[in-house]
Formats: C-alpha cells, structure tokens, sequence
C-alpha cells in the first residue's frame, strides 16, 4: 500500500499565514533597525493598485521608500537579489501612486533596502541606502 499526500486548500492557507507572519516579523525588525538608525517610520504596508511598499519613512528630508527581504537560507541567493529590476518598477510605481494621493511634490525621496539573513536564528540586517 503506498502513502499518499494530499495538499489541500487549508495546507496551503496555512503556509500562506505563515509566510504573511514571517514577512510582518521581518517588516518589525527592519522598522525598529530604521529607527535606532534615525528614522521616521510613516506608514506600513502602503498599498496602491496592485501593488505594495513595506515601509514609508522619512531620513531627514527625504522621503524614503523601504522594501524589505528577509531569508532564512542561501537556497534562493541573498535577500536583495530577490529585488529584481520587475520589483523596483512595481515599486517605483507604488511610490508615485503614494505621492500622487497625498499631494506631494518637489520631495527628496530615494529607494532602500533591508536585506535580512536569519544565521542560526539570528537576523543579520544589513540596509542598502539607494538601492536602485
């Protein structure tokens, strides 16, 4: 008799929460390394169309758009290879969108990323200033 699994929709909401839970301990961690490092964290998870930006900040006078990757492995390369020429154009175009709803113009604002590498259970954080 052989063994056979199943995945079912629940198996796959659950990996879905899991993967949303790990992406918000990243997002905390990346947003409380901002702030020891003088930021001003203004919005989480800002969403326009179909797309989204982890952190909105400001660094001194600059608005500062954060994406950030968290990996637990090597498998899949470091965590900011993982932000692609496609991904920065998503996030480009989210960053407009969020200018363009709240009125912003003439605004200093550049793009950052916190790469996070899980070593024996430990974060490594490691922020890219200009990232793209």
């Amino acid at each position: 008799m052989s063994k056979v699994t199943v995945r079912t929709s629940a198996t796959k909401a659950r990996k879905r929460v899991n993967k949303r839970a790990q992406g918000a301990i990243g997002e905390n961690l990346a947003a409380e390394f901002l702030e020891k490092n003088g930021y001003l964290i203004l919005q989480r998870n800002y969403r326009f169309e179909r797309g989204e930006i982890d952190l909105i900040a400001k660094d001194g006078d600059e608005l500062v758009f954060v994406e950030v990757k968290a990996r637990t492995s090597k498998a899949f390369g470091s965590p900011e290879e993982s932000v692609t020429p496609e991904k920065q154009g998503q996030i480009r175009n989210v960053a407009e969108g969020y200018l363009f709803e709240n009125g912003i113009e003439d605004q200093p604002c550049r793009f950052d990323v916190v790469a996070i590498r899980y070593e024996k259970g430990k974060p490594n954080i490691t922020l890219i200033r200009n990232a793209f």
